[in-house]
């Protein structure tokens, strides 16, 4: 049995709290680590090792807050689009790296927020279909009202979560969402809200997400 999920306004900001604070405090740890041993450590080659642990992961804490301050928060909040140039940086920031090539297709153009917001979030969940890294295509088609985007990934370990679909679609079999489902959930209602609808696909090859413009009926005359 599926539930139709109607989060209060406060759980939504919570779980979606929890769930940056959970990218970010991996990097913030491991820099903290690499501090202790700088303090305690007068080996060369441990504080060489710590110095290195602590710009990789400085690195990595910039890129997972940079990112999740376009996919998730009011940046550009004064204006009602965002450059995709900059959506491309800080998706080139967070997966692109020596596991994951990112391929991105689409102009350069100032596009709505939330259209901004509903692709990021897509990559969020194509990524996490490549724990082990892999290629992800990024296409954007189409301008205004008739924008289309997709984000399809390959590589080894290929898997999409049960759950991702139907929390896509704001339902839940447990009636219920937590902070590792709050992000495809979040997904569903910025797709909803800019009035796209998101269709996924996946086969032992490839995960694909597509997000188009959802069909209007037309008006049955009496």
């Amino acid at each position: 049995m599926t539930t139709v999920l109607s989060l209060e306004p406060l759980d939504l900001a919570a779980l979606l709290c929890s769930r940056v604070c959970h990218d970010v405090i991996s990097p913030v740890g491991a820099i903290v680590n690499g501090l202790e041993v700088l303090e305690e450590d007068k080996d060369e080659g441990m504080r060489e090792f710590a110095m290195d642990l602590i710009r990789k992961s400085a690195k990595s804490a910039s890129a997972r807050l940079q990112f999740c301050r376009l996919a998730f928060g009011a940046a550009g909040s004064a204006g009602a689009s965002i450059d995709t140039g900059d959506a491309e940086k800080v998706a080139r920031g967070l997966f692109g790296d020596e596991r994951t090539v990112l391929n991105w297709d689409g102009p350069r153009v100032f596009m709505a927020k939330n259209k901004v917001k509903l692709l990021l979030n897509l990559c969020l969940i194509a990524s996490a279909c490549i724990p082990r890294g892999g290629a992800m295509n990024v296409k954007i088609e189409g301008d205004g009202d008739d924008v289309r985007l997709s984000v399809a990934v390959k590589g080894p370990n290929l898997k999409l979560a049960s759950h991702v679909a139907s929390l896509l679609d704001g339902v839940s079999e447990s009636g219920a969402v937590d902070a590792h489902g709050i992000q495809p959930y979040f997904t569903g209602l910025v797709a909803r809200d800019c009035g796209m609808a998101v269709e996924v696909s996946a086969t032992s090859e490839e995960v694909q997400l597509k997000a188009e413009p959802r069909k209007v009926e037309a008006a049955v005359s009496a």
